[in-house]
């Protein structure tokens, strides 16, 4: 039987327009998504019976049918007509409710191993139908690095590459709710100017201080939370060149013009906040970090 350890980058959003809703409730975006270096670690084991168990040493993480982790593995097999016992451990690294896709990531992880695991080589694309079936940004952790995300998040179009760049993370102590950012956001009396073909146009040009300018959030109109103010000033008085709240929130990045700025910004913050790290762009999404047999 086999075990496989892999890791689940996190994403920003470099730009995040809502461009507007469907009959059925579903908001429709145009954003631009990058993979950062801050990753859940999911371990992935075949068992003798055909039961999906989860552990974490996470206590707010369900480890039951509710993780998407579950829904990912139950979605794999339904639709490759495979079936295995599985164990998954979940070493959490991304905050929760923080706008950073964990869960979508450790969803994406599951679906990604499990082609590996099963030999089923499925291509990229119908592994991202299998994701959309799980959760709107899955397909995106499937790809990773940079990319031009639309529709309900299953549009993905693939951009150039970013050069590095220095980041730093913070997140207080308050989460966000999707759905009651929606709302929120729904509640605007007008509409927003979009930046997302903008910044593509600079990631095009590979013009990160055009990209930098157009770095932004329709979300940071709606939500309303001190700490994510506290967490802004902090950023823009330590020099970052931006400070944007990522997703529906509450994480904020800022990106800096050095690691030894970034680092100094998130010595800062860590008097005021929770959490704060640094981190930086990468280019690549779910990685094998360890691959073996286990058991006879």
């Amino acid at each position: 039987m086999k075990r496989l350890t892999v890791q689940a980058p996190a994403k920003i959003n470099l730009t995040l327009d809502i461009t507007g809703r469907r009959a059925d409730g579903y908001h429709l975006l145009d954003s631009v998504f990058q993979t950062v270096s801050i990753y859940d670690i999911l371990t992935i084991e075949q068992t003798a019976d055909s039961a999906i168990t989860l552990t974490s040493p996470n206590p707010y993480l369900p480890c039951n049918q509710k993780n998407i982790a579950y829904k990912a593995a139950e979605a794999f097999f339904a639709a490759t007509d495979k079936r295995c016992g599985l164990h998954i451990h979940i070493e959490k690294h991304i905050p929760s409710q923080a706008g950073l896709g964990g869960g979508s990531a450790d969803g994406a992880a599951v679906i990604f191993a499990l082609n590996h695991m099963m030999e089923t080589a499925l291509p990229l694309d119908r592994l991202c139908e299998i994701g959309a079936g799980v959760g709107a940004d899955v397909p995106f952790f499937l790809l990773g690095g940079t990319a031009r995300v639309q529709g309900i998040g299953e549009i993905l179009t693939p951009l150039r590459a970013l050069p590095e760049l220095h980041l730093v993370v913070a997140k207080g102590r308050m989460g966000v709710s999707t759905p009651e950012a929606y709302k929120k956001l729904d509640s605007l009396p007008q509409q927003q100017k979009r930046h997302t073909s903008a910044a593509c146009s600079a990631i095009a040009d590979r013009n990160i201080g055009n990209l930098i300018c157009h770095c932004s959030n329709h979300f940071e109109a709606a939500i309303s939370l001190p700490e994510i103010d506290t967490i802004r000033d902090v950023m823009q008085q330590s020099g970052a060149k931006c400070a944007v709240m990522s997703g529906s929130g509450a994480a904020v990045y800022g990106i800096c013009q050095t690691r030894q700025m970034a680092q100094s910004c998130c010595n800062r913050l860590h008097t005021v906040i929770p959490y704060a790290v640094t981190c930086k762009t990468v280019p690549e999404g779910i990685t094998i970090l360890t691959e073996d047999t286990v058991g006879s």
